[in-house]
């Protein structure tokens, strides 16, 4: 009997052993790291929480109508939605020849019922992108329709315009009814769709977009290579003047900040015009006989963007300068390095990140240039911002300004992935 007493007295005992150990085994700072752990997510959602008024007016007022716009590139909603028997009955048809009566038929009740809504202009609108002469036939059809129904739609149609008879009107019609559609990706980028349903690129001589991108490429690399001429030099006097002057100097690059664009601009088409102050100066000290055409063509551009966008390159270079110390230029001169030497072999490599930051900000900052050029420039001069800019104001043609701008879009996309996989840009320095 004492031994089952002893027993049982020692199991308890033992068992109460097993769990200190167990608990000494225990990771002592598994509860600090849980606590840690919710402090910082805590900390997040509370950050998370300031920062959602900001993201929620970027949203609203940044993204959003970005990609508002960059859909209208592939929205054709125009035919689709005012004339919708007449467009299903199109995606039934199979494109040859003309269609049957039945189809006659929906568009005059279509035309009918959209012309009394009020909804026949943007139709017409959208119709005279692909002809001009669409406008006038819808239009001209839909005030002439017979009050009562003809015993056949389709011959009383092309009698009364022997346009609907053709088959091209009617396979634009099909096209239209399509959404979404590739036309406005493809016209600009000068192409087109053929009656066969093969893709062709428009003839050199009625080419307007590609061209357009190309001399929007050939002026942003322009200005960035002067900017960089200029640049490079006035970066390194502010970095290695005394800071005094140096900060006196810096006045002059950031006060451009602090005035209008559109001044700035105005400032040059006084100075760059016939009668100007420059081409006064240069006829009266007699460098020049008559005057220079400075305005309304590719120098007036380049003149005035390479001014407007200089202090970005400036203070992009002179950021990474004020970081390279001068310890290497003398250790260099005293190990025999002539100065010249010594600056391009060991000072200008250390410069090379704000080399590229600051190309990189000022060849995408001038691809989407618009007021300079328009101002300045003349017919031959035209980048791509203004051609998006007269599709949207004078044209009406948002699908197409979406497509130009979905394709501005792409490029700076890909021109930036091309320049951090050459340069690395994600490893810049700015300061």
């Amino acid at each position: 009997m004492t031994v089952t007493v002893t027993s049982n007295l020692r199991e308890p005992a033992e068992a109460g052993v097993a769990r200190t150990g167990a608990d000494a085994g225990a990771d002592p700072g598994a509860g600090g790291r849980a606590a840690y752990d919710r402090t910082r997510r805590r900390a997040s959602a509370q950050a998370l929480l300031l920062a959602l008024p900001l993201l929620l007016f970027l949203l609203a007022t940044f993204i959003a109508p970005i990609a508002i716009l960059l859909s209208r590139s592939v929205v054709n909603h125009e035919v689709p939605a005012n004339l919708p028997a007449l467009s299903q009955a199109l995606n039934a048809w199979n494109g040859e020849g003309v269609p049957d009566e039945r189809t006659f038929a929906l568009l005059a009740a279509d035309m009918r019922r959209t012309s009394q809504e009020g909804q026949l202009g943007p139709v017409a609108r959208r119709m005279n992108f692909y002809l001009p002469e669409f406008r006038s036939l819808l239009m001209k059809t839909a005030r002439q329709l017979p009050e009562t129904a003809p015993p056949a739609w389709k011959p009383a149609l092309i009698e009364l315009d022997a346009r609907w008879g053709t088959h091209d009107i009617w396979r634009y019609l099909k096209r239209s009814a399509v959404s979404p559609t590739p036309d406005y990706l493809l016209t600009a980028v000068d192409s087109e769709v053929t009656s066969g349903g093969a893709i062709k690129s428009l003839p050199a001589d009625s080419s307007v977009y590609l061209s357009a991108f190309a001399r929007t490429v050939w002026i942003s690399a322009s200005v960035t290579l002067l900017c960089l001429v200029l640049g490079y030099p006035v970066a390194y006097l502010l970095a290695t003047l005394p800071p005094a002057k140096s900060n006196r100097l810096m006045l002059l690059v950031i006060v451009p900040f602090w005035t209008s664009l559109l001044v700035r601009t105005t400032a040059w088409y006084v100075l760059l015009q016939p009668s100007g102050v420059i081409n006064s100066l240069l006829v009266s000290s007699g460098i020049v006989s008559h005057p220079l055409p400075l305005l309304f063509n590719r120098t007036g551009v380049l003149i005035g963007m390479t001014h407007i966008l200089l202090p970005y390159m400036i203070l992009a270079i002179y950021s990474v300068m004020k970081g390279v110390s001068p310890v290497y230029m003398r250790a260099a001169q005293s190990l025999g390095a002539h100065p010249v030497t010594a600056f391009v072999r060991i000072y200008m490599p250390q410069t090379l990140p704000g080399v590229g930051a600051g190309c990189f900000l000022v060849f995408v900052l001038a691809l989407g240039y618009y007021i300079t050029p328009a101002l300045l420039g003349g017919a031959g001069d035209e980048m791509i911002s203004q051609l998006i800019a007269a599709q949207t104001n004078e044209q009406l043609n948002w699908g197409l300004a979406g497509a130009l701008s979905a394709y501005l879009v792409i490029f700076t996309a890909v021109f930036y992935f091309v320049f951090n996989r050459l340069v690395g840009i994600d490893r810049l320095r700015f300061g």
